[in-house]
């Protein structure tokens, strides 16, 4: 099973992790075939998030060399029926996991998360992954490695 970076959650779970997604149309419009560009921070470095997970600096290297963006599915709130895209860089940079894709319209929840991008109502990233290492700190959870 290819494991997934969720394309867009809901814009209260963004805002609190800092995890803004930015988009721009492509050169086709979608209803043409087109796709939505979109580029976002799928975790942040040190920065709990809503189920008191911390990432630590690193904790997706292995992964990331391992997978590159097409061993990892861009799917529309985490359901693993139907990918709406695909990324086409992950990456890690000073401030956390820096993802970039396409969501495509040839599906209806393709189309839906574009629309939905688009319009605001959605602007963030979640992700999905299996904690590889980790200890605890309080009720935090302090990831060091995670396989996406």
């Amino acid at each position: 099973m290819i494991p997934d970076v969720f394309a867009a959650s809901a814009p209260s779970t963004a805002t609190r992790s800092g995890r803004r997604l930015e988009h721009e149309p492509s050169s086709t419009p979608v209803d043409g075939g087109g796709a939505l560009a979109i580029t976002g921070y799928a975790s942040l470095w040190g920065v709990a998030d809503l189920a008191g997970d911390v990432v630590v600096r690193g904790a997706f290297a292995a992964s990331v060399a391992r997978r590159g963006p097409g061993g990892v599915r861009m799917l529309y709130q985490h359901g693993e029926r139907t990918p709406v895209g695909a990324w086409t860089r992950i990456e890690e940079d000073d401030r956390g996991l820096r993802v970039e894709g396409q969501i495509q319209d040839i599906t209806p929840e393709g189309r839906m998360a574009a629309a939905l991008v688009r319009v605001g109502a959605l602007d963030g990233l979640s992700i999905g992954f299996r904690a590889v290492r980790a200890r605890r700190d309080g009720r935090l959870r302090v990831l060091a490695e995670v396989d996406l």
